[in-house]
């Protein structure tokens, strides 16, 4: 005849399935949870990093510091919902004071004649342009200088040996003068018409030379 269990090994086997229990709350709670959910309810999960385990990969955009003067593009993160994506360069939008201006100017060039027209801009204020020729192709040539840092500095923003027109827009990457070279090397006169709406202070014609 079979003995029956004793009290005592009865209560050992009861405190070993109480201590397994809660060791696996403990383990739930602790690691699974908040490696496998991000519910961490205890904190013990963030301080061991398990929540990073069950974030969102970080998402990325790439933004050119068009101001800043066309550096490669810059990855910055995407943050949360609801927060602005941070701009590399946050001159990039402007409140202005005044209206746009717009000005139209047309300019007689001779066979073998060349003028220059540039638009006086500060530092980061943009402007849309378009001319055209009423006749034939010319050289033309858009560029910018300072006065501030002498004639040996100058940038090139486009170069055409030959053509009837363009049409663009430029953001100054610094303040000073920016505008057209043109060189009328036909055997005959042509008209120039340029339009300019923007942010400019001043037009400069330099006349026929």
């Amino acid at each position: 005849m079979n003995e029956s269990p004793k009290p005592e090994s009865n209560k050992r086997l009861i405190v070993s399935v109480a201590v397994a229990a809660t060791a696996g709350v403990l383990l739930l709670v602790t690691i699974v949870l908040p490696a496998e959910y991000g519910v961490d309810p205890l904190g013990v999960g963030g301080l061991l990093g398990l929540n990073a385990m069950n974030a969102e990969p970080t998402r990325t955009i790439e933004i050119t510091d068009i101001i800043g003067g066309n550096e490669e593009l810059i990855a910055v993160e995407i943050p949360d919902f609801g927060e602005p994506v941070p701009l590399p360069n946050p001159a990039i939008h402007q409140d202005e004071t005044t209206p746009p201006q717009t000005r139209t100017l047309t300019i007689s060039i001779g066979p073998e004649q060349e003028t220059e027209i540039k638009t006086v801009l500060g530092e980061g204020k943009m402007i849309l342009y378009s001319w055209e020729v009423d006749r034939g192709d010319i050289y033309s040539d858009f560029h910018g200088h300072s006065p501030e840092l002498g004639t040996d500095f100058w940038v090139r923003y486009e170069e055409h040996q030959e053509g009837a027109g363009n049409d663009g827009s430029l953001v100054a990457p610094f303040e000073g003068e920016h505008g057209w070279y043109w060189l009328n090397y036909n055997e005959y006169p042509v008209e120039v018409t340029l339009t300019v709406n923007g942010y400019f202070q001043d037009i400069i014609d330099y006349g026929i030379f």
